[in-house]
């Protein structure tokens, strides 16, 4: 250790933890070794404060924008320059930026996280009226209107889903964006469906699970759908995965038991998007 007013090198760099703290805690530790407790729960809280930082939401917001005609890269650069920095300053989680893999409608498709609904309704009125962002889109649609249509959904993580978290691999994966629209009064089945079966079938067939939702808006499908991402190497991957996954013995049983318990199927339309993250998204 070097002398007083040093700091200590295994404390360096993280995040809540500045040099003249540790250098003090480094000085009484060296005289009284009396802070050492203090000094862990210091490094404890900050590691808690990492660890939340992207799991700490309780309502989630999926949007999709459909960029007019030719302006899909500017769509992108706004985001990738100003847009997901300006979210921020105003509170809203950063999760997934994805575009569909056959992008025929120049679509942008993304996930912010925020503390509730309430929240969520003040951090977009807050930003809508930021003069930073108001400059950034008056720049930005000198030449017309990026967008032409957006399509929000807030949603509400369901209890068998894992933490949603931003996540890189070396490769970036393909993702897959399924909504499954439940029978009439079939939505609890599905869901125990999912929990005490689907998922771990999932992973056995080499599939990654990103988050399961349901929409909080009844005029959104809250007593009827179940949306769910999941990553794959790439498409070809996730087709082999799910060939794999239904003629596996395992599901045909439980699908079998499941839908004679419930008297019936447990969906009525299953929609599937492959897609893949920009370059900007923090999930890759």
């Amino acid at each position: 250790m070097g002398g007083c007013g040093s700091p200590l090198p295994l404390f360096v760099g993280i995040p809540g933890v500045d040099n003249v703290s540790i250098s003090r805690c480094h000085f009484l530790m060296r005289n009284k070794l009396l802070l050492l407790p203090a000094l862990f729960l210091m490094l404890a809280a900050s590691m808690q404060s990492i660890a939340t930082a992207e799991t700490d939401a309780a309502c989630y917001e999926l949007r999709v924008y459909y960029a007019a005609p030719g302006k899909l890269d500017d769509l992108h650069a706004r985001f990738r320059n100003h847009t997901m920095k300006i979210f921020q300053t105003h509170g809203m989680q950063n999760f997934g930026y994805w575009v569909p893999l056959d992008n025929t409608n120049n679509t942008l498709i993304y996930l912010l996280g925020h503390k509730d609904r309430d929240t969520a309704k003040k951090s977009w009125s807050e930003f809508s009226s930021d003069p930073e962002w108001k400059q950034v889109q008056k720049e930005s649609e000198a030449n017309g209107k990026l967008v032409n249509r957006v399509e929000s959904t807030f949603l509400t993580r369901t209890d068998y889903s894992p933490d949603v978290k931003n996540t890189k691999t070396a490769a970036p994966r393909t993702f897959e964006l399924r909504t499954y629209k439940a029978t009439a009064g079939k939505l609890d089945d599905l869901h125990a469906r999912f929990r005490d079966h689907t998922l771990r079938l999932f992973s056995k067939h080499g599939m990654a699970h990103y988050g399961y939702w349901t929409p909080m808006d009844k005029s959104k499908g809250a007593d009827d759908t179940l949306i769910y991402i999941l990553a794959h190497k790439n498409r070809e991957a996730a087709e082999a995965s799910f060939k794999d996954f239904r003629e596996d013995p395992d599901w045909i049983a439980v699908r079998k038991a499941s839908e004679e318990k419930a008297g019936g199927s447990l969906t009525v339309k299953v929609d599937s998007l492959f897609m893949k993250p920009t370059d900007y998204s923090p999930t890759q």
